[in-house]
């Protein structure tokens, strides 16, 4: 295997890349049109129909991407000996689960922040994520309005590009103390226990972001630290964590379960639950510890 097992040896990281480049700006394009109420682009039609989906709206925004996703990954790239494990495709009565047990695996967010995105939010975001044996490997997070294209490489490191190709580093905060240290949170998805444990944490500020790919980017731009997520009545999935977990965990910093364990993906329910920390890594095992001495006081069934 090639590049420590972040491609399989049969694939050449550059030209896999140069292929996700241009499917994420296709993606950008055909969001961006249907957020603006223009024709979309690749012959999606311009209704933006919206269904109530098992976990939250689907739009034909989501359907668009996701088909624009899965139709490249699978005529544009030779290779074959992969699965791939889209949000909406899970949604589908002929859905197997039992079929998605292949060492590599595409994990697809195609509209991570759908919400955010039908209530005019900039905050939504396109999530790419390849795990190999259950673990993240390369995550990639597009932020159409940004202009922002997000790589992050396991065990080689992250970066961002801009439409033009113009590659940008990012920049963690200095901040080290959890007192000065910024939250970044939901906007959709708050709960009184999560609301109790932040004023436990007594962080400095919290900002409020829809996207697990867009906390994440706040994070590496050093406008936040911290992100943490906790089960309510449904967890998030492996489509909202696996892109975002490889970004920060490329770049250098720390996503775990509270306990400092590693989160796993492709499980038979692809839910991530329980308590999960995301944060620039200075200061997560001193949150993880704080964060368990709460719950140990509180609700330590929501630790796994």
């Amino acid at each position: 295997m090639s590049i420590d097992l972040v491609v399989p040896e049969e694939v050449e990281l550059k030209s896999l890349l140069d292929e996700l480049r241009k499917l994420s700006w296709a993606s950008a394009d055909v969001l961006m049109a249907y957020a603006r109420g223009e024709e979309p682009p690749y012959g999606f039609p311009k209704s933006l129909t919206v269904e109530a989906g098992g976990d939250g709206p689907v739009s034909a925004a989501d359907m668009a991407v996701n088909e624009l996703l899965i139709s490249g990954l699978k005529h544009n790239l030779t290779f074959k000996e992969w699965d791939i494990l889209s949000e909406e495709t899970s949604k589908e009565q002929t859905f197997q689960r039992d079929k998605y047990k292949k060492d590599w695996c595409w994990i697809l967010d195609p509209l991570d922040g759908t919400k955010d995105f039908l209530q005019g939010s900039e905050n939504y975001a396109v999530h790419i994520a390849l795990t190999y044996k259950q673990k993240p490997k390369i995550g990639i997070v597009l932020i159409p309005e940004k202009n922002e294209l997000w790589f992050g490489i396991i065990g080689i490191g992250a970066w961002f590009e801009n439409r033009d190709g113009s590659k940008k580093h990012f920049s963690f905060s200095e901040r080290r103390d959890i007192s000065k240290l910024v939250l970044v949170s939901s906007k959709n998805h708050q709960q009184a226990i999560l609301q109790n444990l932040l004023s436990t944490l007594c962080f400095a500020e919290t900002k409020k972001i829809g996207s697990v790919g867009c906390k994440v980017a706040s994070i590496l731009r050093g406008e936040a630290d911290v992100y943490i997520s906790l089960s309510g009545k449904t967890s998030p999935k492996d489509w909202d964590m696996a892109a975002p977990h490889a970004l920060i965990e490329a770049a250098g910093g720390k996503f775990t379960h509270a306990d400092g364990t590693n989160l796993i993906y492709q499980k038979s329910n692809y839910c991530q639950s329980g308590c999960l920390i995301a944060s620039h890594g200075i200061a997560h095992q001193k949150i993880c510890q704080k964060t368990l001495e709460f719950f140990s006081l509180e609700e330590a069934n929501y630790i796994v």
